[in-house]
């Protein structure tokens, strides 16, 4: 057999390293350095050797989420996602947990760099590019909304948080909303990142404690949630998307109707908008994810005039899960409610047209699996 020289395995080594900042340097749209000759020999053949990557043939594309991370608490789950090599992560809210000091900005910019410090997802951030949004608890105030005096600060602090660039349009805009669009081979994904925070206005309390239920609908077509501008932005979204398929990230649950603490049926007329907007689009295959709750559960509704089930996959407890019994009524429920600690992997396999869902928790344990068919 021939030996391949120690000079080009010296190359080799130092080129795998390049290779990874070069496509973390793609992910983030900065410049690479670029590689000498023989890096860009070794670059060749190791291409046109390995096409499992390659942009004509791959057909899977791996999404890994989660919520409700208390970064003052241990959180052994990001270990178990970086064994998934996920190619994107999506934070569905609760980075932090700083609303019990809201108007302390400092404090706020301190509990989301020390998230930033923890050893694991450090990692993660260094390999895999990370999206989302944010909830009640690190916008600044328990189920807060449009009236949190402090949201233009913290929306900074969120943005500083994940990485984006001090020019960027984000920067101006309110509202942490926004849209990202994957190419995977022949195919593309969108992943549509929802503000359910800074545009909604009040939602109605419940009156009675008996019903231990904190809120209860608003009286119909009173409220936003979204507010306008976000609202004609995600009709743009929706209604230009050529996407496979397209992930709308919420961080209030979208499908469960029943529990009494914050979710889209606390406003139904926006429930039914949104219905409405994914069946006029005709965007492909809308999923829905979701946080908040402290448990994990995939919810299923049927919708008339809508191709394809509309599915809600709720992730929501990495460190913070109830970790207790829980019964809840929820009609489109599939399976049970997980409690314990927990986040969400979901692998798209754009070939067959079908996406795997899997709730894992300690240890990558698998504690619930839905695959669906489009």
């Amino acid at each position: 057999m021939r030996k391949v020289p120690i000079n080009i395995i010296g190359e080799l080594e130092l080129f795998v390293r390049h290779l990874v900042r070069f496509f973390s340097c793609l992910k983030m749209s900065c410049k690479p350095k670029p590689l000498n000759k023989t890096l860009m020999l070794v670059t060749t053949f190791i291409v046109s050797s390995c096409t499992i990557n390659d942009k004509t043939t791959r057909s899977t594309f791996t999404l890994a989420f989660g919520s409700c991370n208390n970064q003052n608490e241990e959180n052994l789950m990001w270990s178990e996602i970086n064994k998934h090599n996920p190619d994107v992560w999506v934070w569905g809210g609760d980075i932090v947990y700083a609303d019990h000091n809201s108007q302390d900005m400092k404090f706020l910019a301190q509990t989301y760099n020390k998230q930033k410090e923890y050893p694991s997802y450090k990692k993660l951030i260094k390999s895999t590019e990370v999206i989302g949004t944010w909830d009640d608890h690190d916008y600044g105030v328990n189920d807060g909304g449009v009236e949190y005096s402090h949201k233009k600060q913290s929306q900074q602090l969120f943005l500083d948080f994940m990485g984006v660039a001090d020019d960027s349009p984000r920067r101006s805009k309110q509202g942490v909303y926004n849209a990202h669009d994957y190419q995977v081979g022949d195919y593309t994904i969108k992943i549509i990142v929802l503000d359910t925070r800074f545009f909604r206005t009040a939602i109605t309390d419940d009156p009675d404690p008996s019903n231990e239920k904190r809120y209860m609908p608003n009286k119909y077509g009173k409220g936003t949630l979204l507010g306008e501008k976000q609202w004609q932005w995600l009709q743009i979204q929706l209604n230009n998307s050529k996407a496979d398929f397209n992930v709308v990230t919420s961080s209030i649950q979208f499908l469960s109707p029943y529990h009494g603490f914050e979710k889209w049926a606390n406003m139904p007329h926006e429930v039914n908008k949104m219905e409405q907007l994914i069946k006029t689009s005709q965007a492909n295959n809308v999923i829905i994810l979701s946080g908040d709750r402290h448990i994990s559960e995939f919810s299923l509704k049927e919708i008339d005039g809508l191709g394809y089930p509309l599915i809600d996959f709720t992730s929501s407890g990495l460190n913070r899960g109830l970790n207790r019994d829980k019964r809840e009524n929820n009609p489109y429920r599939l399976g049970g409610i997980v409690t314990l600690d927990s986040f969400g992997v979901m692998v798209f396999d754009f070939k067959n047209k079908k996406v795997t869902m899997e709730i894992r928790g300690k240890n990558n344990s698998l504690i619930s699996k839905h695959i669906q068919s489009y």
